[in-house]
C-alpha cells in the first residue's frame, strides 16, 4: 500500500513522491500514519521577534534582540541572532558581545497578546480542544475533526500554518503524534518552519538514540544527574527498572519510565481548572551571585505573566522558591491587593522576598509564581495613590487589549508608545 502524502504549499494529497505532483513544491509530508495522527503542537517561530520583524521589514534580515529595559536580559532573540549564540535570559551585555551588530527592541507585550489571540481564534476554528500553554504554543486534538473540515489532521494543521502566513505574516512549527509528549518533541524536531510527525509504530525505535535532555522537564542539572549514572538516551532509560528509576528520582522515576517508552496519557484540556502558574529554573552549577540571580527572577516573572495572560488568568498571591545545594526548598509569599499577570509587577513582588533570603546562599534552584488567581479582566487594578504611574500605565494595557480585541490590532496605535 502506497504511503500518504501531503504538499504543505497547496494541500494536495498524493502517494509518496519528493515533489507535488500538483505545484511542484519539496515541502511533501509522507507518513504511513499521516492521516491518522490527530494530537498536535504547535509554536510559533521566535515570535516576539517575528512580530517585530513584521511591523518594521527593516529589520528582516538583521539580528533581532527583543529585551532591554531595566534589568537588560534577552527575553527571545530570532534566529540570525541564535546562530551567533544568543539566548533567552542571557544577560544583554553578553549577548550584544556576541551579535554586537544586532538590534534591540524593547518588547511590546499588548502587541504579542492581541497577535496570540489572533492564533488562537484560528486554532479553535479547527477545535475547541486547544490547551495554550504561553502566548505562542499551544497543544490541540484534532480528534474527530475530519468530517467537520473534510480533512485530515495533518492537513488541517498544514491549513493552520499556511493561514497564519497569509493573514499574520508569522510562521509555525507543528508536531503530530499520538500523544502531548511526542507532539511537543516533534515540533522541535525541524524549526523553523517545521512541520514532524512521530507515529505509534515507529515510537519506540525512534526514541531509542535520542538524548535524554529532550524530555519535556529534564533540564541541566537533572541531565547531569542522570548522565551520572549512566543514563544518557531513551534506550538507557528503557533498560532500567521502573521500580529503580522510582526509588532513585521519586515520582520523576516513574515519569522517565513511561516517556521512555513514549507512553504519555494526559488529555489535552481546553478549560483545565488551573490553580497557579509558575515557572522554575535548575542551575548547571550553584549561584549565590545576586546579580545573575535577578537576572532569572526577571526572565521567570516574564514566562509566568505570559503564560497568564495566555491562560487569560491573574494572581493576586506571589511566591518565590528557591532550593539550597543541600536541596532544601525555601519559599516566601505576599499577597498583593488585586490579582496582577504583569511581569514588572510579578518581579518587583518577588524581588524583596529574594534579598530576604539571600543569607542562605548559593541555590541549585529558582522559581517564582503565581496563585489565588482570577480573570485577566480583574487583573493590575491598582488604586494606590503611591503607584499612581504604574496604574496608569496597567489600565491603558488592559483597556488596549479589550479594544484591539474587539475591534482589531489597529484599532489603537499610540498604546504601542507606553512600552
Amino acid at each position: 500500500m502506497p504511503i500518504p502524502a501531503l504538499c504543505r504549499d497547496c494541500l494536495t494529497d498524493f502517494p509518496a513522491a519528493k515533489r507535488c505532483p500538483n505545484c511542484g513544491s519539496p515541502r511533501v509530508l509522507a507518513h504511513p500514519e499521516l492521516n491518522s495522527l490527530s494530537i498536535a503542537h504547535m509554536d510559533c517561530d521566535a515570535f516576539y521577534a517575528s512580530v517585530e520583524k513584521r511591523d518594521n521589514p527593516d529589520l528582516r534580515d538583521k539580528p533581532v534582540i527583543i529585551g532591554g529595559g531595566k534589568r537588560g536580559v534577552v527575553s527571545t532573540a530570532c534566529y540570525i541572532a541564535r546562530i551567533k549564540g544568543v539566548k533567552s535570559a542571557m544577560p544583554m551585555f553578553q549577548a550584544l558581545k556576541l551579535c554586537p551588530e544586532a538590534v534591540v527592541v524593547r518588547p511590546r507585550m499588548e502587541v504579542y497578546v492581541e497577535v496570540s489571540r489572533q492564533i488562537r481564534q484560528m486554532m479553535q476554528d479547527l477545535t475547541p480542544v486547544v490547551e495554550p500553554l504561553s502566548l505562542d504554543e499551544a497543544f490541540l486534538d484534532l480528534t474527530g475533526t475530519e468530517r467537520l473540515h473534510h480533512a485530515s489532521p495533518a492537513k488541517s494543521m498544514a491549513r493552520l500554518v499556511k493561514r497564519m502566513q497569509t493573514e499574520l505574516g508569522l510562521s509555525g512549527s507543528v508536531g503530530l503524534s499520538h500523544n502531548k509528549f511526542l507532539a511537543k518533541m516533534a515540533s522541535d524536531f525541524d524549526k523553523p518552519r517545521g512541520f514532524s510527525l512521530i507515529g505509534a509504530a515507529e515510537t519506540e525505535s525512534l526514541l531509542a538514540p535520542k538524548p535524554v535532555k529532550l524530555i519535556w522537564g529534564v533540564g541541566k542539572a537533572m541531565q547531569m544527574r542522570l548522565e551520572r549514572d549512566g543514563i544518557r538516551t531513551f534506550a538507557d532509560l528503557r533498560r532500567r527498572d521502573r521500580t529503580d528509576l522510582s526509588a532513585a528520582y521519586g515520582s520523576m522515576g516513574d515519569r522517565l519510565w513511561h516517556l521512555a517508552r513514549g507512553q504519555d496519557s494526559r488529555r489535552i484540556q481546553q478549560s483545565a481548572s488551573v490553580k497557579s502558574i509558575s515557572k522554575e529554573t535548575t542551575f548547571f552549577d550553584d549561584i549565590s551571585d545576586i546579580e545573575r540571580l535577578d537576572g532569572y527572577l526577571w526572565r521567570l516573572a516574564e514566562q509566568v505573566s505570559d503564560r497568564a495572560k495566555a491562560k487569560e488568568k491573574s494572581g493576586r498571591i506571589v511566591t518565590l522558591k528557591v532550593k539550597r545545594s543541600n536541596h532544601q526548598s525555601l519559599t516566601r509569599r505576599v499577597s498583593l491587593r488585586e490579582p496582577t499577570q504583569s511581569a514588572g509587577r510579578i518581579y518587583d513582588t518577588a524581588r524583596p522576598m529574594l534579598d530576604d533570603v539571600m543569607d542562605k546562599a548559593p541555590f541549585r534552584l529558582i522559581g517564582v509564581g503565581i496563585s489565588e488567581l482570577f480573570s485577566a479582566a480583574e487583573a493590575d487594578q491598582f488604586n494606590d495613590l503611591l503607584e499612581r504611574d504604574k496604574a496608569a500605565k496597567a489600565k491603558a494595557e488592559n483597556a488596549t487589549d479589550t479594544i484591539r480585541k474587539r475591534f482589531g490590532k489597529d484599532a489603537i496605535l499610540k498604546g504601542r508608545a507606553l512600552r
